[in-house]
């Protein structure tokens, strides 16, 4: 009672003092133009339109742009129901969530409304803007301190530190998601915040309940919008994870921030930026694209000095396993890094299926010492030797003996594939993952110790 009672008291503390409003003069496609008070709104202010329904029915939009003598609203839902002359409401200037440590363990909408059926969700008493702007470079504390993700092929040949952010590239159906659970549940981060932008509404409890579990939702936060949610809702779905993640940052945890995924994210504002007006340019995509997409991404890394950091791992759906559309090499220009997922490797049933030799952390190698450097460079010239014979390998047209690197190359490789692979349900830790490799290539344990 208690609880419902301070949840009242949270919302009615937000309702505005002043009521300002406008009327609906045209709706055209997803846009609804409102006149009366375009002069006290601004680009990302919220509004309310009232629907065919009366006062019971109202339709939150958000402000996108002006033309004339009108603001061009979009609606986070349908327009279906709104008429000309229908009332619109100034509901907030600047868009914030207010997240708490009760939001652990929660499944919320990018309204930051709850989703898991457990009651109300408690608000904070800081608000976090969804828009913010990155923290400055120059107050920002280095990345440092490798961070245990739980995953021998990360761990190893793509070592990550506290405040790095790395984009998953990967075609559909190649594993992204089942890399994603693995990370959330083995990782070493404080805290988890998981958005699912874009998502198949089918696979979001599947995720939930199958590859995150109750061990890795314990610790997470998940912000979810649908396919079939509005463009404006599946672009808030990112700016929430962000700004979740910063809430948590801000209290000296290390966050790992998931996103699945950004290229959904660019879709979405691609929708809007084209309804308002915008010429496309690359692929359809307008300019706000491609300006959108560092003022998301700068947003994690390391904090201030002395704070915590957002780790940020992002996933990007390449169209048709194409690295180098555009959204993929926009992406990739602005991550400290990139792991490419291979179909010819999940088809062959090795998962996860990380093409090691595509893959870089630019964290590597100062974030290593000697020894581990070493070792990763031998397996890595072992897997690309025998990659650049593969071919003649396997129609048997290479004879043993030939060449003594393609020979060791080819003892090595099969191991190398074994270490790489890894269960769902099983787990490494860093220590585990440089023992293991240097169990395979046979280096000594003198070798570490010296290094």
């Amino acid at each position: 009672m208690t609880t419902t009672r301070e949840h009242l008291l949270q919302e009615i503390d937000r309702l505005p003092a002043v009521l300002a409003t406008g009327r609906v003069v045209a709706v055209k496609g997803l846009l609804i133009e409102c006149a009366g008070i375009e002069e006290l709104l601004t680009v990302g202010a919220r509004c309310s339109v009232a629907g065919a329904h009366g006062a019971d029915h109202q339709i939150i939009c958000e402000v996108v742009g002006f033309r004339e003598n009108v603001a061009l609203l979009m609606p986070f839902g349908s327009v279906e129901g709104v008429g000309l002359g229908a009332k619109v409401t100034v509901v907030a200037s600047a868009s914030a969530i207010e997240p708490s440590p009760s939001w652990l363990g929660r499944i919320v909408d990018p309204m930051g409304n709850p989703l898991d059926g457990k009651g109300p969700i408690m608000r904070g008493g800081v608000p976090y803007l969804l828009r913010a702007n990155p923290l400055p470079a120059a107050k920002r504390a280095r990345v440092h301190g490798k961070m245990d993700m739980g995953v021998r092929a990360i761990n190893t040949f793509l070592t990550t530190c506290r405040g790095q952010r790395l984009g998953i590239f990967a075609g559909s159906g190649v594993g992204k998601s089942i890399l994603m659970s693995m990370l959330a549940r083995y990782s070493q981060a404080d805290v988890n915040v998981i958005g699912l932008v874009g998502e198949r509404g089918r696979e979001v409890q599947e995720f939930i309940e199958d590859d995150l579990g109750e061990e890795g939702l314990k610790r997470s936060v998940i912000v979810v919008a649908t396919s079939s949610d509005s463009a404006l809702m599946r672009r808030q779905a990112a700016y929430t994870t962000l700004a979740i993640a910063e809430y948590f940052r801000d209290q000296n945890n290390d966050v790992l921030c998931l996103m699945d995924s950004v290229t959904r994210f660019a879709m979405a504002q691609r929708e809007i930026g084209l309804s308002a007006g915008e010429p496309p340019t690359t692929k359809g995509y307008p300019p706000t694209v491609f300006s959108e997409l560092p003022s998301l991404l700068e947003r994690a890394g390391p904090g201030l000095v002395g704070s915590g950091s957002i780790t940020g791992m992002f996933t990007v759906l390449v169209e048709g396993d194409d690295t180098n559309e555009p959204i993929a090499d926009a992406v990739r220009g602005i991550l400290d890094g990139h792991i490419v997922l291979d179909r010819e490797i999940a088809q062959r049933g090795r998962y996860p299926a990380i093409n090691i030799l595509k893959s870089v952390s630019r964290m590597l190698p100062d974030a290593n010492n000697e020894f581990e450097n070493q070792l990763i460079m031998v397996a890595r010239r072992f897997m690309a030797t025998y990659e650049n014979m593969a071919e003649l390998i396997r129609l048997g047209a290479y004879r043993r003996g030939t060449d003594p690197d393609v020979d060791r190359a080819m003892q090595f490789y099969p191991q190398l594939e074994t270490f790489i692979t890894q269960r769902e349900k099983e787990s490494s830790t860093l220590a585990e993952g440089y023992e293991q490799l240097a169990k395979v290539l046979g280096l000594s344990v003198e070798a570490k110790e010296k290094a």
